[in-house]
């Protein structure tokens, strides 16, 4: 049997280019398309590589097996056709089973992942091989097109890594980003079938109807989200008991709420125990400089502006599309008294100066764990260089019994502070029943009182803190497994 010719190096090089760097571009949008319906975690994550990874391992040893034994020719053109119609499908399987996962975390994102992105994963990992052998018509120079095809692969996956978070994502939506990705590779697969004149014009017309078809089916699914950041798929959910409350949901969690007619109004429980630890360290309306790591809702900047007036709050705040989105839809009122500085908060603290906060809010989250980075001794450590003699550290960790994460968190902050507190519901043993836990801390002695009690929960002294993070790691930026720690929530049943 004769052998295809081969293509034009140019041409086999931008086809290998492309399917490798579409694959890695799915593997980043599934993330993206995923984090709404079982969140964003290090295992969720991790069970998307992994199943990606399978993929691209099927995809190159049966890609290999077939293009030994069919038209290779054929076969690549059908790999760009097929995965690109694959690609394109990812959008509406993620939307039909995502809601039914809510609650499932690792296991669902893994199911989902190996339903929607493991298919298109392999069948374009396929087309590096079929093309090596496509180009192997001279034994003496296989080490020379093998490497250069594994070079430009490679090349492929880097631009599409780099692409997708520094253009594609910021850019567009994930769902018109994967249109793109699918009307790419078919394309790519039209354009070879036809110039060596094995697709026929019925053949891609049908093709094209195909991508159209698919395309609308995405369109015609309703996007979880109103609004798309480069972090965050962010949904705005309206209190049928306040005219004025909405529920600002990121990802799959609700994350804060906002009375748009009233910011001293605090609707969830942690919230107000932040404010009766600031409230405890201060006088009635004094002015407080203070820090808040993480702005979401802005809903304890807008409380501390409306309570403590000519006060001013720095947010660090590492979603600025967020920012923006919060301004347009709640009418954030930033001024000289509310300054908002985009970018991650342990860079931001460090432009803090030291000695210049009456208080530093931690509240932010990736899903229910705290930011890894956010927890270790470093950090706690540069939030006491920014915070006055007496100043108030209060920062809000979620977890669940056994309560690792935060038995942790508290031996961490009590290396760093010398008095400690936390609020928290209690169970029947006494102990946190889990949840929110917010830990209050100063360099000096805090007051007994802190009003929690009045707002459901417990307060537990610095020798009951002691006692319940005794034996307990401090967590340092060398090793903190935040999300080893964190037990999430029970299923309901």
């Amino acid at each position: 049997m004769a052998l295809p010719s081969a293509l034009a190096p140019w041409a086999a090089a931008t086809l290998v280019f492309v399917a490798s760097g579409a694959v890695l571009v799915l593997e980043i949008l599934a993330v993206r398309l995923l984090a709404p319906y079982v969140g964003l975690t290090l295992e969720t994550t991790t069970s998307i590589i992994g199943a990606a990874l399978a993929g691209i391992a099927a995809g190159a040893a049966i890609g290999g097996y077939f293009a030994d034994r069919t038209d290779t020719r054929w076969l690549i053109v059908g790999l760009l056709l097929a995965g690109g119609l694959l690609a394109l499908l990812t959008v509406p399987l993620v939307r039909w089973l995502g809601p039914g996962a809510r609650g499932d975390g690792d296991l669902a994102a893994l199911g989902i992942t190996l339903v929607a992105l493991v298919p298109p994963a392999a069948v374009l990992s396929a087309v590096t091989p079929a093309v090596a052998h496509l180009q192997l018509h001279d034994l003496s120079a296989s080490g020379t097109i093998v490497g250069r095809l594994s070079a430009w692969a490679t090349a492929g996956a880097l631009v599409g890594t780099f692409g997708t978070g520094f253009v594609l994502i910021p850019l567009m939506p994930v769902g018109v980003a994967v249109l793109v990705v699918g009307g790419v590779l078919v394309l790519a697969g039209i354009g070879l079938g036809a110039t060596s004149r094995l697709l026929s014009p019925a053949v891609a017309t049908g093709v094209l109807a195909a991508v159209v078809g698919l395309g609308g089916l995405s369109a015609a699914l309703d996007s979880p989200c109103d609004a798309e950041t480069s972090y965050h798929c962010v949904s705005v959910k309206a209190d049928s008991a306040r005219p004025s409350g909405y529920h600002l949901l990121l990802d799959d969690g609700y994350h804060s709420y906002v009375d748009v007619d009233d910011p001293t109004h605090l609707e969830y429980p942690y919230t107000r125990w932040i404010a009766d630890g600031i409230r405890s360290t201060s006088r009635p309306r004094e002015p407080l400089d203070v820090v808040f790591v993480g702005g979401g809702g802005f809903t304890l900047p807008r409380w501390l502006n409306a309570t403590h007036p000519g006060s001013h709050s720095r947010v660090l705040e590492v979603d600025g599309e967020l920012v923006d989105f919060v301004e347009d839809r709640f009418g954030l009122p930033t001024s000289p008294e509310l300054r908002v500085s985009v970018g991650d908060a342990r860079i931001g603290l460090l432009d803090v100066r030291s000695d210049s906060a009456d208080g530093v809010v931690g509240d932010a989250f990736g899903k229910l764990a705290l930011p890894w980075h956010l927890a270790t001794a470093e950090w706690t450590n540069e939030v006491r260089r920014v915070l006055r003699p007496g100043g108030l550290y209060a920062l809000n960790v979620i977890d669940y019994p056994p309560l690792d994460l935060i038995r942790a968190e508290t031996a961490t902050v009590l290396d760093a502070f010398a008095d400690v507190r936390f609020i928290a519901s209690a169970g029947p043993d006494g102990l946190p029943k889990g949840g929110n836990v917010v830990l209050l801390a100063s360099d000096q002695q805090l007051p007994e009182a802190t009003g929690s009690e009045a707002n459901g929960a417990s307060t537990y002294e610095h020798e009951a803190v002691e006692s319940f993070a005794a034996g307990a790691e401090v967590l340092h930026d060398d090793h903190a497994p935040v999300d080893q720690l964190l037990t999430p929530p029970p299923r309901k049943s």
